[in-house]
């Protein structure tokens, strides 16, 4: 058998999938699997509940309304209130249609809902708009690091930097001397290049004008 060269090797994203009957969790696993997903089954809602404690729990959910343990609204209003990083994006499964049905899921911090029987093409589109929400989430958290990280440099430089006085070395946050250059390059995006003002050209190359 051949290996699989790495660069050939994709990461699947993974979905949670909570069903407590076994014939849909097993054809729900079945469908999504078969869209390229790497699919996480379980059987009741306190098992998905753990998986969604864990460090590296995945960001899409696929949950079943009703369920021994915790129902799919009760797992939705427990993740919304925790203080996980990243966003979990939760989609309903439900026989239920109502109104009030409705609104119940989305007070509790479900994004979307799929009517059972469940249309495989329907099921499709709904998690590739889950991957669209999550990608587009975790790009906005990292933009949101680098502004912090960029404010956090425009402070240093505003605050008091400790200067030496004789070769004008700054002492960093590390207590690292660095080159003035250096320091400010590294907090501001700053580019430098050498040259030599009129005074210090007069000075150390004083023959450099009758050349």
């Amino acid at each position: 058998m051949m290996a699989v060269p790495a660069t050939q090797i994709v990461s699947r994203t993974r979905v949670l999938l909570a069903e407590d009957e076994p014939v849909t969790r097993r054809l729900l696993e079945a469908q999504m699997t078969r869209f390229g997903y790497e699919v996480l089954p379980v059987a009741d809602g306190l098992k998905a509940w753990d998986v969604l404690q864990t460090p590296d729990a995945p960001s899409l959910v696929v949950l079943d309304w009703n369920m021994p343990g915790l129902d799919g609204p009760e797992i939705c209003q427990k993740i919304r209130e925790s203080t996980r990083s990243s966003y979990t994006y939760m989609l309903l499964v439900t026989a239920r249609n109502a109104k009030s049905d409705v609104v119940q899921g989305l007070s509790a911090g479900a994004d979307d809902f799929i009517s059972k029987p469940v249309d495989p093409d329907e099921l499709h589109a709904r998690l590739k708009t889950g991957e669209r929400i999550v990608r587009l989430e975790q790009t906005l958290a990292s933009q949101v690091k680098e502004l912090q990280v960029a404010a956090e440099h425009v402070r240093e430089l505003q605050g008091m930097i400790p200067i030496c006085m004789h070769c004008k070395r700054i002492r960093n946050q590390s207590q690292i001397w660095e080159k003035v250059e250096t320091y400010i390059e590294n907090r501001s995006g700053a580019k430098f290049s050498h040259a030599l003002c009129s005074e210090c050209l007069n000075h150390h190359y004083p023959d450099a004008d009758s050349e």
